[in-house]
């Protein structure tokens, strides 16, 4: 397995090159911004995107969606609850900082316990809503790909439209909290951790926030 991640974008969000070293195939999670960025890493990787994997709607991890969608041709792929995000400037919040992104629609609506299969590597959706309604996780061999939903130290916010502290809270502990403690998580934003040292010493979890 290739699995690169890098900061894009002003906000730093963190965009993962996942890619299947037999087949040459990849998926691109969260291209946040800095297109040109995104598709020199695939080149140099020397890799092909199959798809594009959205973990929230918001934007600034959808921002570069359209340019590496129109260089690629990947299929977008996003949770039916976040899906009408893409559309809307308004709910995905791009109209708020000077963007006004209005996109096209996803290729495929994702679920819970759906598999996205890259090459021959699977993905496993884990549905884990409360940053946004239908934001979601991505889990491959010992590894999880978390998006807004938990962080180094912290958990992503709730209080914007859609979201809800309790939903989020609940999602991460049925959800992410399960797996080994060794399981790598790779956040949307900040450096990466361990699901031991989450449930050990986040303090969001714990009952100190």
């Amino acid at each position: 397995m290739i699995l690169e991640g890098f900061p894009v974008g002003a906000l730093e969000a963190n965009c993962y090159i996942v890619g299947c070293r037999e087949t040459g195939e990849a998926a691109v999670v969260d291209p946040g911004a800095e297109g040109e960025r995104i598709l020199s890493r695939l080149e140099r990787l020397g890799l092909k995107c199959r798809y594009i994997i959205l973990t929230h709607g918001h934007a600034d991890h959808i921002g570069a969606l359209a340019r590496v969608r129109e260089a690629t041709g990947a299929q977008v792929l996003i949770h039916e609850r976040d899906a009408g995000m893409l559309t809307s400037p308004a709910r995905n919040m791009s109209m708020f900082v000077g963007q006004a992104l209005r996109l096209e629609p996803a290729d495929r609506l994702l679920n819970d316990g759906d598999e996205i299969q890259v090459g021959n590597l699977t993905l496993k959706v884990l549905h884990t809503p409360g940053h946004t309604p239908g934001g979601i996780c991505l889990y491959l061999d010992d590894v999880l790909i978390t998006g807004d939903t938990l962080f180094a130290g912290s958990v992503g916010r709730s209080d914007f439209p859609g979201g809800s502290h309790e939903q989020l809270i609940n999602s991460i502990k049925k959800k992410l909290l399960v797996f080994p403690p060794q399981t790598r998580v790779l956040p949307g934003h900040g450096p990466a951790s361990t699901v031991g040292e989450e449930a050990a010493d986040n303090p969001f979890l714990n009952g100190m926030f």
